[in-house]
């Protein structure tokens, strides 16, 4: 089972982004193949809204509620990984994090715990960056520099010049991951999805 972790701050446009390649690893083929996918929603209340929308576009969600997967809810997490992988078997499971998360803690919890590789893939929200990164700077540090894939969505809602910054900005935190431009509102192109599934940190 590969592992994939989704994250970004609330409203980026993650649970569009991930309808978008669920649709792409279900009824597309990477290599000649189909996959099979569980989505893990990690929802900071007591009901999902996201997960509804999941679960009527026809996918197979679980949940992890009221706190979140890299800390208060770390146990929970690996528990239900676990069930997932032994009772499940999927090929791909996509955990989508709370907005307040940060995925490398995930990422090396289950390495730690249960020797799961995992990538990890952040959006940004483009329309909001300038605005959010002041006084959330620490936490959207925190998720973007441990990334390998970062996508800059909502490119439609800005302009160029303002996506060149974003771009620069993401460059001069550390880490340099592979950054793409996206719009949750337009078919993202496969070659990005193959990217952020196969890239080169799986054995």
């Amino acid at each position: 089972m590969k592992v994939l972790i989704l994250g970004g701050f609330l409203g980026s446009g993650k649970t569009s982004l991930l309808l978008q390649l669920a649709y792409y690893i279900t009824g597309h083929a990477l290599n000649d193949k189909k996959y099979q996918v569980v989505i893990l929603e990690n929802e900071v209340g007591e009901e999902g809204i996201d997960d509804k929308l999941l679960r009527g576009n026809g996918y197979q969600v679980e949940n992890l509620f009221s706190g979140c997967a890299c800390c208060t809810l770390s146990g929970e997490l690996l528990s239900t990984v676990s069930k997932i992988e032994k009772e499940l078997q999927p090929d791909w499971l996509i955990l989508e994090t709370t907005g307040l998360a940060y995925p490398h803690l995930i990422q090396k919890n289950l390495a730690d715990s249960m020797a799961l590789s995992s990538r990890i893939c952040i959006v940004a929200d483009a329309s909001r960056w300038e605005r959010l990164l002041v006084p959330l700077h620490e936490l959207i540090t925190g998720q973007l520099i441990n990334a390998d894939t970062v996508l800059i969505n909502k490119m439609d809602l800005v302009t160029p010049d303002t996506l060149k910054a974003v771009e620069r900005q993401i460059q001069d935190m550390g880490r340099v991951p592979k950054i793409f431009r996206t719009s949750a509102n337009q078919p993202v192109s496969h070659c990005i999805w193959d990217f952020i599934l196969e890239g080169d940190s799986y054995e």
